[in-house]
């Protein structure tokens, strides 16, 4: 299991206006961004009347389970996803290994315009994560030990409250 993905605020800012180029570039209704453990990070369009929480979770599963059908015919996974409905479809792909990028789309669009807009977002995106990436791995490094010193005086303090 993973740990939860930590966005800085300029980050933030940067994956919400790649995403909402995405979504005037495309003319798709919704553009959700979702970890793989099924946790809505954002989203753009309007979502209003959709269930975003459980869309997520329903993303996250759905790609779990298609990763398990990739490695049966000998795939590490499937980094992309679509599917078609009578009225609304369904463009997913992966980003850093760790984010699905959820595009609903409907007749307004075309697949191909979705997939190319969505394969150039996806490279901005990849870069911003695996910047975040790199931030919390430097910034929760290697933890200094606690020196002897201070170890004595809090010893020391603690016997004094307790009149050791």
């Amino acid at each position: 299991m993973q740990e939860g993905i930590n966005i800085f605020e300029q980050d933030f800012w940067s994956i919400n206006d790649a995403m909402n180029r995405l979504l005037q570039g495309t003319h798709a209704k919704i553009i959700l961004l979702i970890d793989r453990e099924g946790q809505l990070i954002t989203s753009t369009g309007d979502t209003s009347r959709m269930d975003t929480s459980s869309f997520a979770t329903l993303s996250a599963a759905d790609f779990a389970a298609t990763s398990q059908l990739a490695s049966l015919i000998g795939e590490r996974e499937f980094s992309t996803l679509f599917h078609q409905g009578e009225r609304e479809n369904l463009y997913v792909s992966l980003v850093a290994d760790r984010i699905i990028l959820a595009v609903i789309f409907d007749n307004r669009t075309t697949l191909g315009l979705v997939r190319v807009k969505t394969k150039s977002t996806v490279a901005e995106l990849e870069k911003i994560f695996r910047g975040i990436f790199n931030k919390v791995r430097r910034e929760s490094g290697p933890r200094k030990e606690i020196d002897d010193d201070f170890t004595r005086m809090a010893e020391e303090e603690i016997d004094k409250l307790f009149g050791m």
